[in-house]
């Protein structure tokens, strides 16, 4: 006997109205997706539930990519059996030494019975079952109140379905349901964690990277695809926009004076991220800031560079330390990669200090010695587009935005 399904519980979709359909087919879209190297898996969604027909796939295998998926709250493995006593009693028995192979430790039985057709009732089988369970193992007691397994039976009309292992899904809303942002990713350790957190909230992700050569080397690019490919794992694939920002940041260079220079900078890069929004159907832009982390992420300095774009700016670590967000950065799997020494573009050109409250005064001011429809229309018009897949080779586009 083997598990043949994968019970899946919903996180915040259960709580849709109206359009919690909408919610479901694509949780289930996104996980016909995810399992595409399992064919013989199936999808379906049953009376507000949704199961995997296993059909013989390796069911470890199958529930470590279901942890990644948005929108689900908790799987279990189950055994779909036919409405026979025999066979239930048979299945609870498996299911209870599957989770306990030394059959050592308490249990309790939880039966549903939807199927109202069925002979015994739910006090009824919850007795008979466990009374089988302790006749047929060793060590087992019954703890209603606090037991290491409980071994959950829900009598349908269609089958009985048993389960004694609940695993944690990844919570959230599943990716697609809420529309398409623009994520400003550098090589450091907060926008993979941005990303991250948007997803959670149901987005579709598209990336944009600036990128600086000679400054910034190939290996810099590299650290940020294999950055944009594990945020793969919990969104499917991500378009990767890679910005050649030299010319406009060595004129900047050139035209600010140093204490103004990152607030400059970050106004061109709103300024490009918004055109390649825009072009892309992207609603929002998503960045790594964090209040206070840094000079130019106070409120003066946000206030003033967002002056410049339309757009809303999402971002997911506002209230974060950076304990909190390295902690997230390590479960993911995204810390390692960030802290590579590869230098991005906010790092070349660093002033000694930054003006922790410039002025959209002042700002715009600087920004006459500079043409800057000129350098904008330059990056904006060198994207280069890098389609992103998980678990495969960086397949490469080049498309013309404008």
């Amino acid at each position: 006997m083997n598990y043949n399904h994968i019970l899946i519980r919903y996180a915040e979709l259960a709580l849709k109205g109206k359009n919690r359909k909408e919610f479901e087919k694509k949780l289930q879209d996104n996980l016909k997706r995810a399992l595409k190297k399992f064919p013989e898996t199936k999808v379906i969604r049953s009376f507000g539930r949704m199961f995997i027909e296993l059909n013989g796939a390796d069911e470890e295998a199958v529930s470590s990519r279901l942890k990644d998926i948005f929108g689900i709250h908790s799987f279990s493995p189950a055994l779909k059996l036919e409405l026979d006593q025999e066979r239930i009693d048979e299945g609870a028995l498996w299911a209870i030494k599957d989770a306990l192979p030394e059959e050592r430790g308490t249990f309790k039985v939880s039966v549903k019975r939807a199927n109202k057709t069925f002979p015994k009732r739910s006090q009824e089988l919850n007795y008979h079952i466990g009374s089988h369970i302790l006749r047929n193992t060793k060590e087992l007691t019954v703890d209603v109140h606090n037991p290491d397994v409980e071994v959950k039976v829900e009598i349908r009309d269609e089958a009985c379905y048993i389960m004694c292992k609940t695993r944690k899904g990844a919570g959230g809303l599943p990716v697609g349901t809420a529309g398409k942002v623009m994520l400003m990713l550098s090589g450091g350790i907060d926008s993979p964690v941005a990303g991250y957190l948007a997803l959670k909230r149901g987005v579709e992700l598209e990336a944009i990277h600036f990128h600086s050569p000679p400054f910034t080397n190939e290996r810099a690019r590299q650290k940020v695809e294999d950055l944009a490919r594990v945020l793969t794992r919990f969104g499917g694939r991500i378009k990767l926009h890679i910005v050649p920002f030299t010319a406009a940041q060595q004129e900047i260079h050139k035209k600010v004076p140093d204490n103004y220079e990152m607030t400059i900078m970050r106004r061109f890069m709103l300024r490009i991220a918004e055109a390649a929004a825009e072009k892309n159907g992207a609603l929002a832009l998503v960045n790594g800031e964090s209040l206070g982390q840094v000079a130019s992420q106070t409120l003066h300095s946000m206030h003033t560079i967002n002056e410049v774009t339309n757009l809303p700016i999402l971002r997911p670590l506002v209230t974060m330390d950076k304990l909190e967000v390295i902690e997230i950065a390590r479960n993911i799997g995204t810390y390692e990669l960030s802290i590579l020494p590869y230098e991005d573009c906010c790092t070349i050109f660093l002033p000694p200090q930054t003006k922790t409250r410039p002025s959209i005064r002042k700002a715009a001011a600087y920004e006459q010695a500079i043409d800057v429809d000129k350098y904008v229309s330059k990056a904006v018009e060198g994207i280069e587009t890098v389609i992103i897949k998980h678990d495969t080779n960086i397949e490469k586009e080049f498309e013309d935005l404008f």
